[in-house]
């Protein structure tokens, strides 16, 4: 009854009209709301993130953004390059087809795909997933913009994102029927921390958000602003 319920917050959630912040913030009190143990585990988990300043040394505004070359849902190769050729790209690091929080987020980046691309700007997603499960992604956001490969963080690990989820949350995930060995085909229990990177034409970073807690993401409104301050 409860995941019912939680499964109802979340729809609602995604179908809202209001700042990514707020979406996160609802769906993180629904967590709490229903009980379910993820959240106290969650919690813990940021603080060991925090602590060991994960994320710190990934690349900051004014800095040239690494170029990596992954497949996409149909195996096609994706180079920044070509990407950057039409325009600027914003570049969303994601956990997982299986992350709500992930859903959440790249429900809102199609919602507003008009407005970026308005600035010229396309948008794409990088998960440490095989493509089978890339392209859940994909159909969920209705193949909206393009979502990639990342086998074994590899390109998480150039950006320094990748993190271990620790043996408290296998353990949870496993029990409540995620299997990220089974949609990584990696038994190492890795994803990167979810950032945001807007990546003008010549490779520069324009601005991003890197956050130790996965909980909170950067607004469709930031990324706007930097779009447009960029085109000034």
């Amino acid at each position: 009854m409860k995941a019912n319920s939680l499964e109802v917050a979340f729809q609602k959630i995604c179908a809202m009209e209001a700042p990514l912040h707020e979406r996160m913030s609802a769906f993180s009190e629904a967590v709490r709301e229903f009980g379910l143990p993820f959240a106290e585990a969650y919690d813990d988990l940021v603080a060991r993130i925090r602590s060991g300043e994960a994320g710190s040394m990934a690349p900051k505004p004014g800095e040239r953004m690494p170029e990596f070359l992954l497949p996409d849902g149909c195996g096609r190769l994706v180079h920044l390059r070509d990407l950057l050729a039409t325009g600027p790209v914003v570049v969303s690091f994601n956990r997982g087809h299986w992350c709500e929080y992930c859903a959440i987020e790249l429900t809102a980046f199609r919602q507003a795909l008009n407005e970026i691309a308005a600035h010229g700007a396309t948008v794409v997603s990088i998960m440490p997933e095989t493509e089978a499960f890339t392209a859940r992604a994909a159909q969920r956001t209705g193949k909206a913009f393009k979502i990639l490969s990342d086998i074994d963080n590899g390109y998480a690990l150039v950006v320094g994102l990748a993190i271990w989820l620790g043996e408290r949350v296998r353990t949870l995930y496993l029990s409540h029927g995620l299997n990220l060995e089974r949609y990584q085909n990696s038994p190492n229990w890795f994803v990167p921390i979810p950032a945001t990177f807007v990546v003008g034409r010549d490779g520069v970073i324009l601005a991003c958000r890197v956050d130790p807690d996965f909980r909170n993401r950067m607004d469709i409104e930031e990324i706007v602003a930097a779009l447009r301050r960029a085109k000034s």
